[in-house]
């Protein structure tokens, strides 16, 4: 009797103490995103075609945050493709001593894919604003050039 009393107070402490650490962890990463929140530059590191000139695309890590499907379909030549909600899992493979720039269509979930590496400590992490469809309709790796190109009249 004794034992079996011992066994399920074990059991009921390991319980506890799994579930105050989950609460713990989950404060931990609240703390994490309320400092970022508090300290991010206005944009949270978003950035426009047109402010990538076409020779510095080669010396950033390009990320397609789109599923497989998408990439396949089309994506912006030397992208690599990691599903948005994979960004952390696949983390070890994404540098932070380079400009990493990460895109789907429009914005929306690369911007929480962004969002979440930027709370993980990456600062090297920018947003394409508009996405893919933004990218192509602003002229693609010629977007930059198109916006400075003096006025056609």
């Amino acid at each position: 009797m004794i034992v079996k009393q011992l066994g399920w107070a074990l059991c009921l402490a390991a319980l506890t103490w799994g579930s105050a650490a989950q609460a713990d962890n989950k404060a931990i990463a609240a703390d994490e995103m309320e400092a970022y929140l508090e300290f991010v530059d206005y944009g949270g590191g978003v950035i426009f075609a047109e402010q990538i000139p076409k020779d510095e695309w080669p010396k950033m890590t390009v990320i397609d945050a789109r599923d497989a499907g998408q990439f396949a379909k089309g994506h912006i030549p030397g992208a690599i493709n990691m599903d948005w909600r994979q960004v952390l899992a696949k983390r070890n493979s994404i540098p932070k001593n380079k400009p990493v720039l990460i895109y789907c269509n429009t914005g929306s979930l690369s911007a929480q894919a962004g969002f979440a590496l930027r709370v993980a400590g990456w600062e090297n992490v920018r947003i394409l604003q508009g996405g893919m469809q933004e990218w192509k309709a602003k002229g693609g790796f010629d977007a930059a050039a198109r916006a400075t190109a003096p006025a056609q009249h």
